[in-house]
């Protein structure tokens, strides 16, 4: 089987225009300098805030006293963005400040935060299809609990290698399986986890095999109960239709 996009995949990977997220509006933004992981800068939020900024994003700040700009996202956790180091001031908070970040239109800004799940049987003719067979198990970051249209637990890809990009380095994909069978294939959600039949949807599917598919498992045997681990995944964009 191969590699199959839906609809709306590829109209947004031909025609996406990159922009800006919802802007955020705060007071209660503080600025770090080198008190990161490995000296990297932080913007904190005291209200445990920044939720929807994510690695990779670009992020623009505005009426800070000292650190308006335009900085690369290094990690996101609850409250805390890690900036590189050297291009923030230390500041305390008060300041009305305005937070946007910006997302472009690649294959890995698509699937930003995005899940997978795993189903037994042939995977649909094509990816804008109502998904088939069973769904046995949902993959998300660490076994987390995922909901749709918000920022937590989600998948990233990270580096591209001559056409073939692979899951970010460091995260473990893995799930608790809800059913026992036989994966067969797989469908790779964007953030919204759009189901169902629809061609508005961004989403990708392929094989699931124990070599020569997209998704190759050292064991297709999933039970119910049991955690599934993604180990590698790398998907490869053909060089020909």
């Amino acid at each position: 089987m191969a590699l199959r996009l839906s609809t709306g995949l590829r109209d947004a990977m031909m025609d996406f225009r990159a922009g800006a997220l919802n802007p955020i509006y705060l007071d209660t933004i503080s600025y770090g300098d080198g008190t990161g992981t490995d000296s990297c800068d932080e913007i904190l939020d005291s209200g445990a805030g920044l939720a929807g900024f994510v690695a990779g994003d670009k992020i623009t700040v505005s009426g800070s006293t000292s650190n308006d700009g335009t900085y690369e996202i290094l990690t996101v956790a609850a409250g805390t963005i890690e900036v590189a180091a050297g291009s923030l001031a230390t500041e305390i908070a008060g300041d009305d400040t305005i937070l946007v970040a910006a997302r472009g239109g690649s294959f890995a800004d698509l699937f930003r935060q995005g899940n997978l799940h795993i189903y037994t049987g042939t995977q649909p003719t094509s990816a804008n299809d109502a998904e088939s067979g069973s769904k046995l198990v949902e993959i998300t970051l660490g076994s987390a609990a995922f909901s749709p249209d918000t920022f937590a637990n989600g998948l990233n890809f990270g580096a591209v290698v001559a056409g073939v990009i692979a899951k970010e380095t460091g995260e473990v994909w893995s799930g608790a399986a809800t059913a026992t069978g036989t994966a067969g294939w797989f469908r790779f959600y964007a953030n919204d986890e759009g189901t169902g039949a629809d061609s508005s949807k961004i989403r990708f599917d392929g094989a699931i095999a124990t070599s020569g598919a997209q998704l190759n498992m050292s064991n297709t045997a999933i039970t119910s109960g049991g955690t599934t681990t993604l180990d590698t995944v790398a998907i490869t964009l053909p060089a020909n239709a």
